[in-house]
């Protein structure tokens, strides 16, 4: 798209003589905003703390043109040039390699676009990223926002007053919770004190699922707020609200948009990787705002933080049915790949098997990688034909997780898929292979995790089966017993 400078506007026109790609434009001129001006209220509602392109936009470009003329719309570029080196204003790519070229029909030159985010809709040098400049909609309250009858722990209470603290003063808190804990329950004090507030409130996390199985919780907490669930594919991505739960995904689609940003599994991938995902975190919120973090894992550099003062935190060391974290006991299985290879498992990984199938104890039992699990299986089936295993490509994962839950599956394999997200009441768990590099601390706690979780059955076994322990291995073994020692000194363990 090509504009012209005039009395200090943006014109877009077809004219190539006397116009110039949005991102050849030194400054951006921004009207003053004409109050009297009868805007739209669906573009507003399109627009409010978004950066969109025109075609996300149901609107004719006279329109749009109308409202950047008299303050409401504003234009950004879409692609920002530093020594002719392109970065993307939506996803903040700098990488060469994921910038292409090719002939625009919109400016008729050689065009620069972000590959990166490409999926969302093309941002080219000639793009304009579209927000807006004018108020914001407006929102009803309900006389009692909050309807959650539950009572949080003393720990979740604490960790509870903390977060309200950090919402009201727009500062930064890391919330470390053990598996468990019940962090959602935690948050909900400081939402209603958000909404309260005429602030908006967005909880974002790296996984789909996440979105899905938060969403009829918070409706449920706060059934007098709209509630956007943002994900791909969801049907709500244009909806204004004043509490979003989106993928970090959908947050590129924002600008400083929110005044509290919650950041669930921090470090869970595709997040950790991604510095998109990180970058349009910062972007989504507004300059004055908080932002929460919520992991049970905090990486080396973030814990080092926690130690040194260098990072505000709080944590909630024990679960709210005050019973210890399961610690995992470390046995030793020899060469388990060897025997996998003469289609045997180690005596000691069948007798922890056999004794579960025995007590009609259910157990996930992890793998470090599909090719190893896939061979496990026959030979686990002739123990029990019902076993089943389960990975992130499996089109019946689903339907498998759910056969978990009903108890018709008495034992199920699983790669790293399953180490978070999941609850299933009452369950052993085992590693296979914990030495294997793909069991970092971080996954092996979550992974201990999944067992003795509810109040009913609050106990259960973790054993890691090795040939040689990792410092992984140790290192989640110590944070573990840590947080059940910090828990018992604060009084929140009954045993």
């Amino acid at each position: 798209m090509r504009f012209q400078l005039k009395d200090h506007c943006l014109l877009p026109t077809f004219d190539k003589e006397r116009s110039l790609p949005i991102s050849q434009i030194q400054t951006i001129p921004r009207p003053e905003l004409n109050h009297e001006y009868p805007y739209n209220p669906e573009l507003q509602r399109l627009l409010t703390g978004k950066q969109l392109i025109l075609d996300d936009l149901p609107f004719p470009l006279e329109k749009i043109q109308k409202h950047y003329e008299n303050g409401y719309v504003t234009y950004r570029k879409g692609i920002e040039y530093s020594r002719n080196q392109p970065t993307c204003s939506r996803c903040g790519n700098k990488e060469e390699n994921l910038f292409a070229q090719f002939p625009c029909s919109r400016c008729g030159e050689i065009c620069h676009y972000c590959r990166k985010c490409l999926m969302m809709g093309r941002i080219s040098a000639c793009t304009p990223l579209l927000g807006w400049n004018g108020p914001a909609p407006e929102h009803p309250l309900p006389k009692i926002i909050l309807e959650w009858k539950g009572k949080l722990s003393e720990g979740q209470q604490a960790a509870s007053n903390q977060v309200v603290g950090v919402v009201d003063t727009n500062k930064e808190l890391l919330v470390w919770a053990v598996c468990g804990a019940g962090k959602t329950e935690v948050l909900f004090e400081g939402i209603e004190s958000a909404l309260a507030s005429k602030k908006r409130v967005c909880i974002a996390t790296p996984r789909t699922d996440v979105v899905l199985e938060l969403t009829p919780r918070l409706k449920a907490a706060f059934p007098g707020i709209t509630v956007a669930s943002l994900y791909g594919g969801s049907e709500e991505r244009h909806l204004y609200a004043p509490l979003t739960i989106a993928t970090t995904h959908q947050l590129l689609r924002f600008y400083q948009a929110f005044d509290t940003v919650i950041l669930d599994e921090v470090d869970a991938f595709p997040y950790t990787v991604e510095e998109s995902l990180q970058y349009a975190a910062v972007q989504a919120r507004k300059p004055v705002s908080a932002m929460i973090y919520l992991t049970a894992t905090p990486n080396e550099k973030w814990q080092r933080e926690c130690r040194t003062g260098k990072r505000a935190f709080t944590t909630i060391p024990a679960r709210f049915h005050r019973h210890p974290l399961p610690v995992p006991h470390f046995t030793w299985c020899g060469n388990w790949q060897k025997q996998l290879k003469k289609d045997k498992l180690p005596a000691n990984i069948l007798h922890w098997i056999k004794e579960r199938l025995e007590h009609n104890k259910q157990a996930l039992l992890f793998f470090p990688h599909i090719a190893l699990m896939e061979k496990a299986l026959p030979i686990l089936r002739k123990l029990a034909p019902d076993i089943e295993a389960v990975h992130a490509e499996d089109p019946y994962r689903k339907e498998k997780v759910q056969k978990m839950r009903n108890k018709e599956i008495p034992l199920l394999l699983t790669t790293t898929i399953l180490e978070r997200g999941v609850t299933f009441p009452n369950i052993d768990v085992a590693v296979i292979g914990a030495e294997d590099n793909i069991f970092a601390e971080s996954a092996l706690v979550q992974i201990a995790g999944r067992a003795g979780r509810s109040k009913d059955y609050p106990k259960g076994v973790v054993t890691f089966f090795h040939y040689g322990k990792t410092e992984e291995m140790i290192k989640a073994r110590k944070q573990i017993t840590a947080m059940n020692h910090e828990g018992i000194r604060k009084g929140l363990l009954d045993s």
